[in-house]
């Protein structure tokens, strides 16, 4: 099967969103770019590891002089919602961020799945051209928007079931086994 770079440059959207209701969900990450459509499927924790670490590179690019603002533009409500129909391309594996500095803008990188973590770690190192890699999408944002996509994120992470006051575990709304309460449950 021939390897598919998805490489959106400068997108006009890049959102993460979800189907299904809390405890169900599937997690997406989407770039659109003209009629161009990107739906990939990925684990709420990528999701809010690459908020986490996308403040992290926008605080460091600021430290270091880039122009970085406090807060990134609040999407509307249409803008924050993934583009149907929804079709997943693939299963995210491995996800990477950088900064170019020439050019000031994060670059975001999601790899399909490919097996296990010595299979993963090598994939990261393919070069594009490479027709065995696995396929990948590829963006730029600017600083603005890498902040409001990072913002976004962690507001859709935030939005699944509470944490239990004990655990932190995911609360069910039928409670769930709580290691803090001998087994017992919350």
């Amino acid at each position: 099967m021939a390897r598919h770079i998805y490489d959106f440059g400068r997108p006009d959207r890049f959102v993460t969103g979800t189907v299904g209701s809390p405890g169900q969900r599937t997690f997406f990450l989407q770039a659109v770019k003209g009629s161009a459509v990107v739906s990939v499927v990925l684990e709420k924790i990528q999701v809010q590891v690459l908020a986490e670490r996308l403040g992290a590179l926008l605080e460091e690019a600021r430290r270091d002089g880039a122009s970085v603002p406090e807060a990134g533009p609040r999407a509307a409500g249409d803008e924050a919602t993934l583009a149907e129909p929804l079709v997943e391309s693939f299963r995210v594996g491995t996800l990477t961020i950088g900064w170019d500095p020439a050019r000031s803008e994060v670059i975001v990188e999601a790899r399909a799945q490919v097996g296990d973590a010595e299979e993963e770690a090598a994939a990261v190192e393919l070069d594009d051209d490479d027709p065995t890699g696995p396929d990948l999408v590829r963006v730029r944002l600017a600083p603005a928007a890498a902040l409001a996509f990072a913002e976004h994120a962690l507001e859709v992470v935030a939005a699944g079931r509470p944490p239990c006051p004990l655990c932190g575990q995911p609360l069910d709304p039928a409670g769930h086994l709580c290691p803090r309460r001998n087994g017992y449950v919350h």
